[in-house]
């Protein structure tokens, strides 16, 4: 499961927007507008929820579910940037951006 919050923090750790994050999950971004306003457990059919957690895996961010080792207690989200997919995954929306004109986030 991922709440909210959790959403929300790893689009900003990824420093992607909406949009962005609609097009890597396949997903509408009114279906992702839902499920980031969700009160806390995010809200979704199982497919969608899938999408969701494997793109956000697939760019590197780590989902930390309650009670899972971690230095503190309570929810929250990793980016893993040990497995190189983040950094992967960075480059290659600068390249992205570059090739369609886009200026690149700094």
């Amino acid at each position: 499961m991922i709440t909210a919050a959790q959403l929300r923090a790893a689009r900003v750790l990824l420093g992607i927007d909406q949009r962005r994050l609609a097009e890597l999950s396949g997903l509408s971004v009114p279906t992702i507008q839902r499920m980031e306003a969700s009160e806390a457990m995010v809200r979704g059919n199982v497919n969608s929820l899938v999408k969701l957690i494997t793109a956000l895996n697939a760019a590197g961010i780590e989902l930390i579910d309650e009670g899972a080792v971690s230095s503190t207690d309570g929810r929250g989200v990793r980016l893993k940037l040990n497995a190189g997919s983040a950094n992967i995954y960075l480059d290659n929306q600068i390249e992205n951006r570059a090739s369609s004109g886009t200026k690149a986030r700094t």
